[in-house]
């Protein structure tokens, strides 16, 4: 059978039984499809193709717009002062940590870069799990996007840095970046207040009920938009992918069923591709290779601390316990430490133990923090009965 006849039907069949996979080991879908891609590649079963990264390419940038439709603007620019304030001293607090502790273990430049990132796109996985009425999960969103954002900015001053180096064409590429964002805001403000004259236009550019998908189609068509703008100012794709799904949740956040129908293409068909790429790229022998295995335990476990001494700027909004729940719901930043260890690599700034290090942190840190925000659930759950037995006693009793 040809290589590649061998790789469509492999990766046909890896799409299917992941999630049972996932369903039985009890862990998210990624690390198993990771794994998976790992472990057959190591078999002889799958191996890189053009096609293959290009749509794993595709696949990546996809993930980053629906975290973008994650994000509920209205309900950020809603919340209380203190709860902002708070989520700025997190994010904060999470880059000096992260900094003090790369240069006193002596971490590579790229690795201390990669110490403070944070994702949502796992979150969503926690909101199926938890619900959205979860006071410490409504609080990990907001957290989470402001940390995404600032996140995004410095992986794609990162990207650039590592194609230009630091000197004045650096100095060009954050202006342009300036200069992208700040012409985002005005095109948001400008459309806000034509939507504001004019709601039926809303209705027009994404019908409700229309037999042409025209709500998929505008979605998609600014999805390579924003991207094509981003290819041309060469800056980092992921960037405009992620500002196009927030575009989408800013104005039509009334066609509900939209998040759904995207996260069904993506999380059923080109998400996986990307994470069973990543497990591809993923040597099994690396393993065995002196200091990467402990590298990436060092690696998961300042990640994982210094998001839990940061998480002290939270207790104040909902209590320790809820602080530390959000301190592990955003301790897995599994797509942009595998960007940023991608990048690194691609350009020479690290070498293949370190990438492979990072890849494994990745990895760990979403199923120690899986664990442990299932630990704090049925923690949080018991107490809260104790509490509830207590009262009811207290109610019963003689006075």
């Amino acid at each position: 059978m040809a290589p590649d006849v061998l790789l469509i039907l492999t990766l046909s069949v890896l799409i299917w039984i992941s999630p049972f996979m996932a369903k039985a080991l009890r862990i998210p879908t990624p690390p198993v499809e990771i794994l998976l891609g790992t472990l057959l590649a190591a078999a002889g079963l799958l191996h890189e193709n053009r096609y293959f990264d290009l749509i794993a390419e595709v696949g990546f940038l996809y993930l980053m717009f629906l975290a973008g439709m994650e994000v509920n603007l209205k309900e950020i620019s809603g919340s209380p002062r203190l709860v902002i304030r708070q989520a700025v001293l997190f994010v904060l607090s999470l880059g000096v940590l992260a900094v003090a502790s790369g240069i006193l273990l002596h971490f590579h430049p790229i690795v201390i870069a990669s110490l403070p990132l944070i994702s949502i796109g796992l979150l969503a996985s926690l909101t199926k799990i938890y619900g959205r009425s979860q006071p410490w999960l409504n609080l990990a969103i907001i957290v989470g996007v402001l940390g995404e954002i600032a996140s995004i900015a410095a992986l794609t001053i990162l990207d650039a840095a590592s194609n230009v180096g630091f000197g004045w064409e650096l100095v060009f590429k954050i202006s342009y970046l300036l200069f992208f964002i700040a012409s985002i805001y005005l095109a948001y403000r400008l459309l806000q207040l034509l939507f504001w004259w004019f709601p039926e236009l809303k209705r027009k550019l994404m019908p409700s009920s229309d037999s042409s998908d025209q709500d998929i189609r505008l979605a998609m068509a600014l999805f390579f938009l924003l991207i094509t703008i981003m290819m041309i100012l060469e800056l980092e794709l992921a960037l405009g992918a992620f500002i196009a799904g927030v575009a989408i949740s800013a104005f039509f956040h009334h066609e509900k069923s939209l998040e759904e129908k995207m996260s069904s293409l993506g999380f059923g068909f080109l998400v996986p591709l990307f994470f069973i790429h990543v497990g591809v790229s993923f040597d099994l022998s690396a393993l065995f290779m002196p200091g990467v295995l402990t590298g990436a335990l060092l690696i998961t476990g300042v990640m994982i601390g210094i998001r839990i001494l940061a998480a002290y700027h939270l207790r104040r909004l909902s209590g320790s316990l809820d602080a530390i729940s959000v301190a592990f719901a955003l301790s897995m930043p599994l797509t942009l430490l595998i960007a940023v260890a991608t990048i690194g690599y691609d350009t020479g700034n690290i070498n293949l133990p370190t990438y492979y290090e990072l890849i494994l942190a990745s990895l760990f840190e979403v199923i120690i923090a899986m664990s442990a925000v299932k630990i704090l659930a049925i923690y949080r759950e018991r107490k809260k009965q104790q509490e509830w037995r207590k009262e009811k006693r207290e109610a019963v009793s003689p006075r």
